[in-house]
């Protein structure tokens, strides 16, 4: 490393609450910190990062809507989530292969394996292809034999995890744009491509549930950054995933449920302005009873939103 990452933390906070000072740049830096030492090992946080906290107060006007808000919070914004159920083939395949290439096992027995790991898979017909991007430690590896070998290690452990998952056929590419011959590999120092200047947009990956799915209902609302209390586009994203979830538990026979969900700003975020449940289903059971259904869970689901709340605050409940 030649020049530190630089990370900017932008947003709102509160920085002063009847009359104490609420030192939220100093927060934000160490949060920020202890995260990188816990999902980025391979990079020192201390010395390859400049961590520069700009945050600053909200506006007078959305925070009084926060003021006015009870046990049950007041919709911040005028927006949508949406979520989808059940996962298909592929969609597993992709979450168990990010999620095996990423476990704490997988670091310990290849090092080598950085956190900076992206899984694209595509379906035709009975097979699945997927190519993945996989960033490696440079100091881990002896030579090019060496990285060659550790990339293998990481194909079969997704192909592992991949055939774990679905029945179907499976195919798998690791950095397919490396060159060994002319020794253009994907090699890093902290485990990320972050040190070379590769930054990206907030939103455009690390959507709610892990996966990034154009085929289905999704939101352009990214949920980090947000507050899990207020800002529907964090909450609407996890509540519209555990009604659809629900939903396709609860009647089997939808092969797709789809959920969005539209808030109204100043509106309690339980009582969204609609509730648009689709379902691709076979045939069988009365519509009325699948209303029905769909109205109750709808309902319950909402009524919880303060433990889904709650459990983010805790870390219970994982966003990606």
């Amino acid at each position: 490393m030649v020049e530190p990452i630089e990370i900017y933390l932008g947003g709102r906070a509160t920085a002063e609450y009847r009359g104490s000072r609420i030192p939220i740049h100093e927060i934000a830096i160490a949060a920020c910190r202890d995260w990188l030492r816990e999902h980025l090992p391979a990079l020192d946080s201390d010395e390859h990062v400049r961590l520069y906290s700009r945050l600053r107060p909200g506006s007078a006007d959305l925070t009084s809507v926060f003021a006015r808000g009870g046990p049950i919070a007041l919709a911040n914004d005028t927006s949508c989530g949406a979520g989808c159920a059940p996962r298909t083939d592929l969609e597993q395949v992709v979450l168990a292969v990010e999620h095996a290439l990423n476990s704490r096992d997988t670091k310990r027995e290849h090092p080598a394996i950085g956190e900076d790991i992206k899984v694209m898979g595509v379906r035709h017909d009975r097979q699945i292809q997927l190519t993945i991007g996989c960033a490696f430690v440079g100091r881990h590896l002896a030579d090019l034999a060496h990285y060659s070998q550790e990339k293998d290690a990481a194909r079969a452990l997704a192909i592992a995890a991949a055939r774990s998952t679905t029945t179907l056929d499976v195919q798998a590419c690791v950095n397919a744009a490396d060159d060994l011959a002319r020794g253009d590999v994907f090699l890093t120092v902290t485990g990320t491509c972050a040190e070379a200047g590769d930054d990206g947009q907030v939103g455009r990956g690390n959507r709610v549930g892990g996966l990034i799915t154009p085929y289905r209902a999704m939101t352009l609302e990214a949920a980090a950054g947000k507050n899990p209390v207020s800002h529907v586009g964090k909450i609407y994203n996890l509540v519209a995933g555990r009604i659809a979830t629900r939903v396709s538990r609860e009647l089997p026979l939808c092969q797709d449920v789809s959920c969005v969900l539209v808030s109204a700003i100043g509106r309690p975020v339980n009582d969204p302005q609609i509730v648009d449940i689709g379902l691709v289903r076979e045939q069988g059971g009365a519509e009325a009873s699948v209303s029905a259904t769909v109205h109750e869970i709808v309902r319950s689901t909402l009524d919880e939103i303060g433990d889904l709340r709650d459990g983010v605050l805790s870390e219970k409940l994982t966003l990606f």
